[in-house]
């Protein structure tokens, strides 16, 4: 089923704040395997200008994938999540996220398109402090591929592979020494 494009421009509305703990951002920082210490270390990010540590520059994903969650799970949509591949994820910045940030995000439908037979659908979350401060965007791109695409990408069974591999096999070997 076909995404329906008149969703184009509706928004979803903020869920509850997230709030931005110094330990998260630490933990992130040490997943993605990004030693910068303002990550960290709250005094180097404040001989940077900074009132605490401020978070890696993809830490808003996880907050704006969640809220994206409302648009995904939206029944009227007709987004098939089982076909979903993530296919672009870009951030706009005003400010860095930091330490004791409150975030909301509110999300809308920036565009969908038909490519390749691919439904592929844009997601914009706003991401905004507690005192409304635009902090940043996160623009996600979602591809749903086809449902023959999605099935033909379903697994064979192993038996029936190696089965099918040694049957080629002997079938196009003409050396006569095996190889």
């Amino acid at each position: 089923m076909a995404l329906d494009p008149s969703f184009v421009g509706r928004s979803y509305p903020p869920g509850s704040a997230y709030e931005v703990g110094r330990e998260k951002i630490r933990e992130f920082a040490e997943a993605i395997g990004d030693p910068n210490p303002v990550y960290v270390d709250a005094d180097a990010a404040k001989a940077l200008g900074y009132p605490d540590v401020i978070a890696p520059p993809t830490f808003p994903f996880a907050i704006s994938y969640k809220a994206a969650g409302l648009v995904i799970q939206d029944p009227e949509l007709g987004l098939d999540y089982s076909r979903v591949v993530h296919g672009d994820q870009r951030f706009t910045y005003t400010r860095p996220v930091r330490a004791g940030d409150r975030l909301t995000v509110t999300s809308t439908i920036d565009s969908i398109k038909s490519l390749a037979g691919n439904e592929v659908l844009e997601i914009r979350g706003e991401i905004h402090d507690e005192s409304g401060e635009h902090v940043v965007t996160a623009l996600t791109k979602l591809v749903a591929r086809p449902i023959e695409a999605a099935d033909a990408g379903d697994v064979k069974s192993p038996a029936g592979d190696a089965k099918a591999a040694a049957g080629a096999a002997s079938s196009n070997d003409t050396s006569g020494d095996g190889r």
